[in-house]
């Protein structure tokens, strides 16, 4: 697992740095009024081909890295790494051509990852056999097509709710980072090497991108960025809960819940004011963070002051996720539980961005060093 995880984040390194001297002159421009800008000038939004290149071929020399035993007894037969490329292809080419050009309409965006969503449940069969409800589990078995479903949906939206919280550098990618640690951790709790290493080599490919992306926001990682990850986690989450009974289905629901319930949330709260869910704008909570939270830098350089903004919203943020991981790395066997923090951090959620919206932030975090 290590020398996967290096090579991973070696490649994601080199591969993604590329990217950036690649397109730095041919960066899309954001118009200048639009509500996810929080940096001056115009960076590559193109990270995501370095992360996919870093998970890609790691996983891919995988089989010389067993002949030389330095991958363990990762199951070579099980890894077949051409379905899920081919189950990633129509979303991430989606992305990287929203990324390149910003055109792409939202309708033929959510069509393209509704094709791989549906591509993951005909290649990989991912599936939710269960709900963790021992009274309707039985009945829900009985109907094969709900948890096929609700699986194509899980994948086909999550991809977008990364894409949502990818709003200032270190943010979606810690998230990613931290769940892909997680969901290996579990992976090898219950044997299932396979999914480990796939979860492992998209951590070290997020580290390596981490590394250009923060704090310095020398590129992003765009649509194609958001899609890989949402893709991957989503299919991973599914494919170890299906496998693997002992862990309860509410496992991944904790552990992604940040990014889920902020896209739930948006959808609710644009709904009631009547505007449309795909329409961007500049109300998500760690856009609140950033604007009601972290201070003022006094710079002359204008780009230079942003991007210390931009910088000291992530880590508010990295410590609300850490309030569910921690917990689903605990108690990923005990569905109760599980839905029990769900609970608590929906409350505590809507609570905060109340709390943002109305300027009753407490005084401690009104004094914070962030």
């Amino acid at each position: 697992m290590i020398s996967l995880a290096l090579l991973a984040f070696m490649v994601s390194l080199v591969a993604t740095l590329w990217m950036r001297r690649l397109f730095h002159r041919h960066a899309g421009a954001y118009a200048e009024d639009a509500p996810q800008r929080f940096h001056v000038g115009d960076t590559p939004r193109m990270g995501g081909a370095g992360l996919l290149a870093g998970w890609a071929l790691a996983l891919a020399v995988l089989p010389l890295l067993q002949w030389a035993h330095l991958a363990g007894n990762i199951d070579r037969m099980r890894l077949n790494l051409p379905l899920w490329l081919l189950m990633l292809l129509p979303a991430f080419a989606g992305g990287v051509l929203e990324d390149m050009t910003q055109r792409l309409t939202v309708r033929w965006r959510l069509l393209l990852t509704l094709t791989s969503g549906l591509l993951a449940w005909w290649l990989l069969d991912v599936s939710v056999p269960q709900l963790g409800f021992g009274w309707l589990d039985a009945h829900w078995r009985a109907v094969p097509w709900l948890g096929v479903a609700l699986a194509v949906l899980a994948v086909t939206g999550l991809p977008h709710a990364f894409n949502i919280i990818d709003g200032y550098n270190g943010l979606a990618g810690m998230v990613a980072l931290v769940v892909c640690l997680a969901l290996a951790h579990v992976a090898l709790q219950v044997g299932d090497r396979e999914l480990a290493a796939m979860a492992v080599a998209l951590a070290a490919a997020t580290a390596g991108f981490l590394v250009w992306n923060y704090p310095r926001g020398l590129i992003f990682a765009g649509d194609a960025g958001a899609y890989l990850w949402g893709l991957l986690i989503a299919t991973i989450s599914l494919l170890l809960v299906q496998r693997h009974p002992v862990v309860s289905p509410w496992f991944p629901v904790l552990l992604l819940i940040y990014p889920v319930w902020e896209t739930v949330f948006s959808i609710y709260r644009k709904l009631w004011r009547g505007v449309s869910p795909g329409m961007a704008d500049a109300l998500h909570l760690h856009q609140l963070v950033y604007r009601r939270l972290v201070r003022s830098v006094l710079h002359e350089d204008e780009a230079r002051n942003m991007l210390m903004r931009n910088n000291r919203t992530a880590p508010y943020l990295w410590g609300f996720i850490a309030l569910t991981v921690v917990p689903a790395v605990l108690f990923w066997r005990y569905t109760g539980v599980l839905m029990a923090f769900c609970l608590l951090f929906a409350v505590s959620y809507v609570v905060a961005y109340v709390s943002l919206v109305r300027f009753k932030v407490p005084r401690v975090f009104q004094r914070s060093r962030f």
